[in-house]
């Protein structure tokens, strides 16, 4: 577990084994306590989550998890910590605005193996960046009524002017874009509108992290002409705490596909990290939109219960791949490749990111990172136009 600015961004296991049930656990509760060096949790749980939680940690190296499901887990020191959407018409009764999306940078490549590193660098930090012009409104559509439910993370969860909860890392002048979807199978989400239009995207984080996760690459979608969806997953953030069933969260993906189609999506672009981007493919071949393009961001095959194998065979828009070699001791290079090799899209590419992070935090935190991230923007933008 690589644990840093008091969240846990990273855990070893194989998937399936309940890596996002630990996290969203650890991550939620509200009794730590910090002596000596050593973070304690201690409070009952659902049978279903784990019971015993002591774990030392050191700062600046990291731990790697270790559990089993005897309802107990224990820590071992690591040596190597984790290394980081037709022109848009917008009518207001008289009025007609015309938002133009940017020029795109560089064409769609189907070679593997594509490096970053003849990419310009920005050292500019991109967390918790948010562009000064303000975003893009729906209008003319009925809002989602908040609903009362609790949220996996109470500490971290506040309500908008609008009522619905929402993450505490969203900005102040942000927070009145965050809505509540209803999954199928009846879970409350948080999630962020942002922009507008008939062109769609879903931006799906990791377990274990939250809908910060892609908050800057969305609200710089957004102002360049496109209808943002990002959700918050179930037990994450300020979503429903629902800790009987982590297993099923392409739910929760579709139920921001639905929402983007009930704001006036006529296309849908794909992207998520991890366990997102697994259950994003799954979801968006089960919808009804048209699959423009596909970003996939160190995520694996199967994810828990959820194979995206067959999912992704069906989808024929273009797509982007990216891993880094070292995520994960290698393994997620592996499922990636398999994702990769599984495409059913002929206008595809396959990235090596250098940097040794997972998902999001390969262009958070990674020495290229703004290299990363302007070519997974360039890329939605390339595609759509």
């Amino acid at each position: 577990m690589e644990v840093h600015g008091g969240e846990i961004h990273a855990i070893m296991g194989s998937n399936g084994t309940g890596k996002s049930t630990l996290a969203s656990a650890l991550m939620g509760h509200p009794k730590c306590e910090v002596t000596d060096g050593k973070v304690t949790l201690d409070a009952d749980l659902n049978p279903n989550l784990y019971a015993e939680r002591v774990c030392s940690r050191t700062n600046g190296i990291g731990s790697i998890i270790t559990y089993n499901f005897s309802n107990s887990w224990w820590c071992r020191k690591s040596m190597n910590a984790f290394s980081k959407r037709t022109k848009m018409v917008f009518v207001l009764l008289i009025l007609l605005l015309t938002i133009t999306g940017c020029s795109t940078k560089m064409p769609i490549s189907s070679n593997e193996n594509q490096s970053l590193s003849d990419q310009p660098q920005n050292t500019k930090s991109v967390e918790n960046a948010v562009p000064e012009t303000p975003v893009a409104e729906v209008k003319d559509i009925p809002p989602n009524k908040p609903v009362d439910y609790d949220p996996a993370w109470p500490d971290r969860s506040v309500k908008s002017s609008n009522g619905h909860l929402v993450n505490t890392c969203v900005p102040d002048e942000l927070r009145n874009k965050a809505t509540t979807l209803t999954t199928s199978d009846g879970v409350y989400l948080s999630a962020l509108v942002l922009g507008s239009g008939d062109k769609g995207v879903l931006l799906a984080h990791e377990q274990g992290y939250n809908i910060c996760s892609f908050l800057d690459m969305g609200t710089e979608l957004a102002d360049s002409g496109y209808l943002v969806v990002i959700p918050e997953y179930r037990n994450h953030g300020a979503s429903q705490n629902f800790p009987e069933d982590n297993q099923n969260i392409d739910r929760d993906a579709d139920a921001a596909l639905g929402e983007l189609e009930r704001l006036g999506a006529k296309r849908v672009f794909l992207a998520g990290a991890s366990c997102g981007g697994s259950t994003a493919i799954i979801a968006g071949v089960n919808q009804a939109l048209p699959i423009e393009g596909l970003i996939i961001l160190s995520s694996p095959a199967q994810c828990g219960p959820l194979d995206s194998i067959p999912s992704v065979e069906k989808i024929k828009a273009p797509s982007m791949f990216v891993f880094s070699p070292g995520d994960y001791g290698g393994s997620i290079e592996k499922e990636v490749r398999q994702l990769y090799q599984a495409s059913g899209a002929t206008d595809k590419e396959l990235i090596v990111d250098e940097s040794g992070y997972h998902g999001t935090d390969m262009y958070h935190r990674g020495e290229r990172g703004d290299a990363l991230k302007s070519k997974l923007i360039d890329f939605v933008k390339k595609v759509f136009n």
